[in-house]
């Protein structure tokens, strides 16, 4: 037996957050509920306030083969290093040179949507490939792996 699973991010601003997730991913935004032409038109059936309508987002995958990604907004900044992160696999199958040109050229893209660049780890052999540590929007690490 599979079990689903999402991976959910404490966030300050959950529709900016999955924005850029979807970027770096090919996500896109879920739908809106069955009944309903947009999220504007769900919330406002449901009643909820303008204020709160910025309380959750979430993306997902075009062909849903990978976890759904939800965002929901808390009160409280990031305050240590993250202790589960995501490795965005943006070089599959390359090594050595060829393999961290992939992940320089990535890591200006990201920079682009609004990440900010770590320490770049060059390949060690026999065990590390290299790999470049980037912050999210809001801080959150990820790496270029």
């Amino acid at each position: 037996m599979t079990t689903d699973f999402q991976l959910t991010f404490d966030c300050g601003d959950p529709a900016a957050l999955s924005a850029f997730w979807a970027e770096v991913l090919g996500y896109r935004l879920q739908d809106p509920p069955t009944g309903f032409d947009s999220w504007e038109a769900a919330l406002d059936a449901f009643g909820v306030p303008p204020e709160r309508r910025n309380d959750a987002s979430a993306v997902i995958d075009p062909e849903e083969r990978r976890p759904r990604l939800f965002f929901q907004r808390v009160p409280e900044g990031k305050t240590a290093k993250n202790r589960v992160h995501l490795d965005v696999r943006a070089a599959p199958g390359l090594s050595g040179d060829d393999r961290m040109r992939a992940l320089e050229a990535e890591a200006d893209r990201l920079v682009g949507l609004g990440a900010t660049r770590g320490e770049r780890h060059d390949p060690a052999p026999p065990l590390g490939e290299g790999h470049i540590v980037m912050r999210d929007p809001e801080g959150n690490e990820f790496c270029l792996d």
